[in-house]
Parts: structure tokens; sequence; C-alpha cells
């Protein structure tokens, strides 16, 4: 992986990722297609948004249809028909969320799976020749990510795991084209914070995310957490917040020195028919939007605005369409590439600070209650 850092205003950057099967520029979201699917939209529209990377899920192909048969297919990429680049997320999120299903020890993670009750072992050494197999461009090492109220007993234990196993994914050779991403941890604890930083730059990559945060944590200790932890990793390679999605975050992050996002929220939220405008996030079922013959988002030339009114959208969802889904979820990942793509246009011209406080001010005047 290389990065090209091509203009920056305080902490916030913008550049350019470039691998050995594609490039990407950054700021960047990457949808999640957890099952080898962005849900709702085919690999051609998501092109036709502009995305470049899509995030997938290896707990999931693991466990369907297997890592084995997508290597059979020609790899994560042919078998669903993408010609971008792919992340795996190793799955430690997953598998750690199940809580009461797990046992957890120094040598992996013994789970059952969320689809039959079977029960599953995995090293981090598993975890690497499973994203191997699935053939993802960048790969996430194994990791605990400590839920967001843990004491720092269990914070140092997990931050612990974390580099351990680090170790353990490192000693196995993935292919050619791929790279290895390790995640730091420590929740808001800043000690933590800086003693997985520390452990995890002792070894030489090429990028590294910032794990274990909107896992519960109050909104302000997040984004402390992000600008204290930012500049803890190196300036001339890409920083990845997990799982962080809101549209105001995302900026708050990108202000902070973030260069890579990923979440569901963009789909999941559109399949609820909630929507993001230029001026605040609509409920689409809502009654109000009835008779109301103007586009999702006013402001927003995308196809589904070009063409459909809300109140089609919400005759679709009230008469339960799958298409209802579908043009939420293409509107709200075509908000969420505009959103990157000017503020990276922004970056670039030395006015973030006003595009982010100019696109907060309209967040806040209308939307969520509509």
């Amino acid at each position: 992986m290389k990065f090209k850092i091509e203009g920056t205003e305080g902490a916030a950057r913008a550049g350019a990722v470039e691998l050995p099967r594609g490039s990407f520029l950054t700021p960047a979201f990457m949808p999640v297609g957890t099952q080898a699917t962005v849900k709702g939209l085919s690999p051609e529209e998501l092109r036709e948004l502009g995305f470049r990377v899509i995030l997938s899920n290896a707990y999931h192909l693991y466990l369907r249809p297997g890592h084995e048969l997508v290597e059979s297919m020609g790899g994560l990429h042919k078998f669903m028909a993408w010609d971008g680049l792919a992340l795996t997320d190793s799955g430690g999120y997953q598998i750690f969320s199940l809580k009461g299903m797990i046992k957890l020890t120094d040598e992996g993670v013994t789970f059952k799976s969320h689809l039959d009750g079977s029960s599953h072992f995995i090293r981090p050494e598993d975890s690497m020749a499973i994203q191997r197999a699935i053939g993802a461009d960048m790969v996430m090492a194994l990791d605990e990510c400590p839920p967001g109220d843990s004491d720092r007993i269990k914070l140092e234990a997990a931050v612990a795991r974390t580099a351990a196993w680090l170790r353990r994914c490192r000693s196995v050779s993935l292919k050619s084209h791929q790279t290895l991403i390790p995640i730091i941890q420590g929740g808001t604890d800043r000690e933590m914070r800086r003693r997985s930083a520390d452990l995890t730059l002792e070894m030489d990559f090429d990028a590294h995310a910032l794990g274990g945060l909107s896992v519960g944590e109050e909104r302000g200790a997040m984004l402390d957490t992000v600008e204290f932890a930012a500049p803890l990793l190196p300036h001339d390679k890409p920083r990845y917040l997990m799982g962080v999605g809101m549209p105001s975050d995302i900026l708050d992050a990108v202000e902070r020195g973030i260069d890579m996002f990923d979440c569901v929220l963009p789909t999941r939220m559109g399949r609820n028919a909630a929507a993001f405008t230029s001026r605040g996030r609509i409920n689409l079922r809502n009654a109000a939007h009835a008779r109301d013959d103007s586009p999702i988002d006013p402001e927003c030339d995308g196809a589904c605005c070009r063409n459909f009114s809300r109140a089609y959208v919400r005759h679709l969802f009230m008469s339960g369409e799958i298409m209802a889904a579908r043009i939420t979820s293409f509107h709200n990942l075509a908000f969420y590439a505009r959103m990157m793509a000017l503020a990276r246009k922004a970056i670039l011209e030395n006015r973030f600070a006003s595009f982010k406080r100019d696109f907060e001010a309209k967040q806040n005047n209308g939307g969520v209650n509509e």
C-alpha cells in the first residue's frame, strides 16, 4: 500500500491510496457488503455512485457460504462481480458481540454460530487463512474488541491480547496483492490507547485502524479518543476509524485526521425509511410526505432524486414494496459519496472548516422529525 497526502487543513488530510489492484481517494467511505453484497445495490450501482472500496466480513463469509467456496469461485471480487477494491473485517467485532456465546483464551476464541448454534474455534492464524482465501485487498488483524463500558483491567487484557494476536497474524503469509491492517484498541482510556499504539508501531504496517469505538461510549468521549489517538499513528500512512458512520461523526473524525470509514448506517437506515438529506434526516413513512411531490433531497442530483418524489417512495414503504428500500439505500449512499467528495475538495481548497460548519448548520436546521 502506498499513500500520498495531497492536501491538508489542520489535521484533516486529502490523499490517495494505491494498492496492487487499484486505488482510491481519501477521505473515503466504504459501503458495507457484509455477505458479499451491499444490501439492495448492484456492483454497477456502487460504481455509478463513485465508490472504489467496499467492506465484507470474514466472520459471515466463513460461516456462509464458506471461505473455501469463495476462493474456489475465484475470490471475493469475481464471486460478487466487483471490480473495485475490497476490505475484510476479521470478524473480531462480530464474534465478541455474541457475548455469552463465546469463550476467549490467549490461543483464540471459541464461539457459537448465530446461524445454527454450531461451535467454532478461530485462532489469529485461522483468521488470516480465511481472509487469504476470500482474497480481499485489505485484511484486518484479529483483535479483541472490548465493550464501551469495560474497566481498566479488561482494557489492559484486550490491548495485550490484541498485540499478541497481531504478531501471530503478521507471521502468516498473505497473497501478493493483500495488505494487513492492525487495529488499535484501548477503549476511551488514553493510557491504554497509547500502549496499544506503541505495541503496534513496534511492527511495520502500511495503514492503521482505530477499533473499539462507537460501541456504547458517549459521542464526546469517542471524538476525544480519536483526537488523542490519531496523532499517535504515522502521519504518512492511512488511518481508518472502524464502524463510525453518522455524517457529523465522520466529518468530526476527518477534522481530527482520519482517512477511512465504514458503517452499515446508510443502507440499514435506508431500509427503515430514514433518508439523509442536505437539511437533515427525514422519515419517509411520515404522513407529511404523503402528497409531497418534491425529491427526497432538493439539493441532490442523483438518479433517485431526479426521478422519484417523496410521496412515491412513501407509498412504496407503506405498500411493503422492496423498491422502497432500494431507492432509499441508493440515495443514502449517494449522499455519503457526495459528502466525502465535497469534504475532500474543501480540504484541497483550504476551506474544510467553513464547509463543515455550513454542513452542520444545514443539518441542524431541518429534517430528523419530518
